[in-house]
């Protein structure tokens, strides 16, 4: 080095430091410590600073003597020693830092704007809850839990692109989404194709089982077919005629044509059931209940509702206005729960019901642990209602999912969809409904109570029937001709 001074070492400054004096390298992130900060440094960049530091020991303006020679040469090996050992930590301290910042993306597919935002915002408050509560015991498998939520806005054809953006793109392991059937099935082929994993928390139709999707809410013999036999019991009313009413897609269409079949089966003419549908966001129910009284004037009558969305708001606040109450029709719900009649006053309400296999109103420690924990996340993260927070039917049916899919990663050691499918065969979980839950080993769905609820005034319902046990599902419904020929195994809808 030209005109360094006789007999002064070459320096070596980092851009930006202050001569002669030392600092720690940009490229690093410094502890408490600084005698252990080299170990949080790029390892190359290590590398490449300690060749620099030995070429600087070797550089000299002037030639030094031998006492020099040797002092410098201990030094040199002293640092390369230092510099070794600190690049051996620092490869070890780059693994533990990435390991510890490895992360499991879990997909949220759920509506959060349009006609189903009032069902479905529910359940990604109560995915992203289920998730913090994972994390908070230590994750799955050592990793943390990373929610990637979209919006699929109530549009059908939206679902599809999301859920292969999230398959694809977002890279996630999991995905817990979707309420309307025609929501699923627009994601389903995507699902298949990639080879994705979706759990499904809402009650459907059934005649559906695929290998790429759980099921966790109710197929019809576990909600739709126990709840029209509890209103034609006595203590159900005795009904005769029956106002089968719901939104114009696939789910209520298939349902009632598996209630067509089924009340025909109980001697029930076609001049007793009379089938109406709406479109979904639809709020003129005028005319509607207005027909639903005059119908009822031929008999005792039932009206099965699985209607969805926020048009649920408008028909009971139609049935208020008529006075049709739950003594002369009652009304049976599948799609309306607490979370529905939160925007309603249900004084006028009292008595209608509703089929799940959960309501928030049943006791039992699990429940009142999942409630108070619910009302607690609700108010910390200041959602919307918080000071009325209510637990609903596919809230608990996420919260199981959530907590099913982890048990299965933890017993595969793995998120490899294939692996996991084999894991989940068989879990188990103590769920809020005060069962316990198992997923069936063959048919991806999940074994529930039936609950009968009567709606209060505060909102809550009442549970005035229920199964003893959890009920194994039937997703090839025995009331739809040639299903008894179908295998109970999942395959591919394509």
């Amino acid at each position: 080095m030209a005109g360094a001074p006789a007999n002064q070492p070459c320096t070596i400054a980092e851009p930006g430091a202050p001569a002669g004096q030392s600092r720690v390298p940009p490229w690093c992130t410094p502890s408490t410590n600084r005698d252990t900060f080299v170990s949080f440094c790029d390892v190359s960049t290590l590398a490449q600073t300690l060749l620099k530091l030995e070429s600087a020991m070797k550089c000299t303006a002037a030639k030094p003597s031998n006492n020099v020679l040797r002092e410098q040469s201990m030094k040199r090996r002293s640092l390369i020693k230092a510099f070794t050992l600190s690049a051996s930590i620092a490869a070890m301290g780059l693994t533990w830092t990435v390991q510890a910042a490895e992360t499991i993306k879990v997909g949220i597919l759920h509506s959060l704007s349009g006609t189903m935002a009032i069902s479905e915002t529910s359940l990604k408050d109560m995915a992203l809850m289920t998730i913090d509560e994972i994390n908070a015991k230590g994750g799955v498998n050592g990793m943390m839990l990373e929610p990637v939520v979209v919006d699929p806005a109530s549009n059908w054809p939206l679902f599809a692109e999301k859920g292969r953006q999230l398959l694809t793109q977002d890279k996630v392991a999991v995905v817990f989404g979707c309420w309307t059937s025609v929501s699923r099935k627009s994601v389903l082929p995507v699902f298949e194709e990639l080879n994705g994993l979706l759990f499904y928390p809402v009650q459907y139709e059934g005649e559906e089982m695929s290998p790429n999707v759980f099921y966790t809410g109710a197929a019809p013999n576990q909600q739709a077919i126990p709840a029209v036999e509890y209103v034609m019991s006595e203590d159900g009313g005795s009904a005769k005629r029956f106002f089968l009413l719901g939104t114009d897609y696939v789910y209520p269409r298939t349902t009632n044509k598996i209630l067509r079949a089924f009340l025909h089966s109980k001697g029930v003419k076609d001049t007793d059931i009379e089938e109406v549908y709406t479109p979904f966001g639809h709020s003129d129910y005028q005319t509607i209940v207005a027909n639903i009284k005059k119908f009822s004037a031929g008999g005792k009558t039932a009206v099965i509702s699985t209607v969805n969305g926020d048009s649920n708001v408008p028909f009971y606040k139609e049935l208020a206005n008529q006075g049709l109450n739950a003594t002369d029709v009652p009304v049976v719900a599948f799609s309306v729960g607490e979370e529905e009649l939160r925007g309603i006053d249900t004084k006028p309400l009292v008595g209608h019901l509703a089929a799940w296999n959960y309501f928030q109103s049943v006791e039992n420690p699990v429940n009142k642990k999942f409630v108070a924990d619910w009302t607690a996340y609700a108010k910390k993260k200041n959602l919307p209602g918080a000071d009325k927070a209510v637990t609903n039917d596919p809230m608990e049916a996420t919260y199981v999912g959530i907590h099913m899919w982890a048990q299965a990663v933890e017993k595969a050691k793995s998120t490899d969809v294939d692996k996991v499918r084999e894991a989940m065969a068989g879990q188990t979980f103590a769920a809020p409904s005060g069962f316990t839950l198992t997923m069936d080993k063959t048919n991806h769905h999940l074994h529930k109570p039936v609950m009968i609820g009567e709606i209060q005034d505060d909102g809550q319902f009442n549970v005035v029937w229920q199964t003893k046990e959890p009920i194994r599902a039937q997703p090839w419904s025995p009331y739809i001709p040639g299903n008894d020929k179908k295998p109970d195994t999942p395959a591919k809808s394509n």
